[in-house]
């Protein structure tokens, strides 16, 4: 078995937060220093990068892994009799619908925010091709050209130009989230397609979620659809597809609404 690698603050609730790209939870400390107000955060670092394992040698990821990994992690929080809740973002949110479908027992509820589950869209394939695309514009000429085919196949909208080809060494990727991501799990975690019949069957635990700033966007679509088909409730988040670490204090309190009834003692974030 692998190490496990995670991060506890706070009391209360565990809540369980699964980030996005790579699995680095950079950008989401004021994130969880909300949430611990009322929860006990556990962040979970899928493969250690926030714990010393950035700049060593990365493999493709599967989703299965990282799922296993978090109910892992679970299985080492939770006190006995008790359940968590689960907020993953991204990939993260992938990893979520997986981690409920396939290891519901101690879930409590799920947030699956902008998960990139595009294969479940009618116009699916075509959406995936494009996340391939992305891996072979950053083999051929780097990060900033790959990020610009992202952002046009999120949003819809024209690539923008990238003046000069800007490749990294491979000390170079393997120290950069971004490039992990893009290079061993863009492809591979877009290529995921949820257990849908499965998730159904669990709609009651399942919250789908997009950004006010990404309505319109391919992330918005699938996360609606999501919730369509597996008839779940589907909530918007402050900001766009990054909104956890553009609006920290208004997500953590989208957060708490989703997951605590607003009747319940408590269930305000304090200010």
């Amino acid at each position: 078995m692998t190490d496990l690698y995670y991060d506890m603050a706070g009391s209360g609730p565990v809540l369980l937060v699964v980030p996005g790209g790579a699995g680095h939870p950079m950008g989401l400390d004021p994130l969880t220093a909300r949430l611990a107000e009322q929860f006990t955060v556990v962040t979970y670092d899928p493969l250690g990068l926030a714990h010393g394992r950035l700049g060593e040698p990365v493999a493709d990821q599967r989703v299965e892994a990282w799922s296993d990994g978090a109910s892992r992690v679970l299985d080492a929080v939770l006190p006995d009799g008790q359940s968590a809740y689960v907020f993953g973002t991204s990939a993260g949110a992938v990893v979520a619908l997986d981690l409920l479908a396939r290891h519901p027992e101690r879930l409590r509820h799920v947030i699956a925010h902008e998960p990139p589950s595009v294969g479940v869209l009618p116009d699916g394939a075509r959406h995936q091709a494009m996340f391939r695309e992305v891996y072979d514009r950053y083999r051929a000429q780097g990060l900033a050209a790959a990020a610009a085919v992202m952002t046009a196949g999120l949003t819809s909208s024209e690539p923008t130009e990238v003046p000069e080809i800007q490749h990294l060494t491979r000390d170079e990727e393997l120290a950069n989230p971004m490039a992990l991501s893009v290079i061993h799990v863009l492809r591979q975690f877009t290529s995921y397609t949820p257990d849908l019949g499965t998730l159904t069957s669990l709609s009651a635990r399942l919250t789908l979620a997009a950004g006010t700033g990404s309505r319109g966007q391919l992330l918005h679509r699938t996360a609606s659809f999501v919730a369509e088909r597996t008839r779940s409730p589907f909530a918007e988040f402050p900001g766009g597809h990054i909104g956890a670490v553009e609006e920290p204090a208004a997500f953590a309190e989208r957060i708490a609404e989703t997951l605590v009834p607003v009747d319940t003692p408590g269930a305000t974030l304090t200010t």
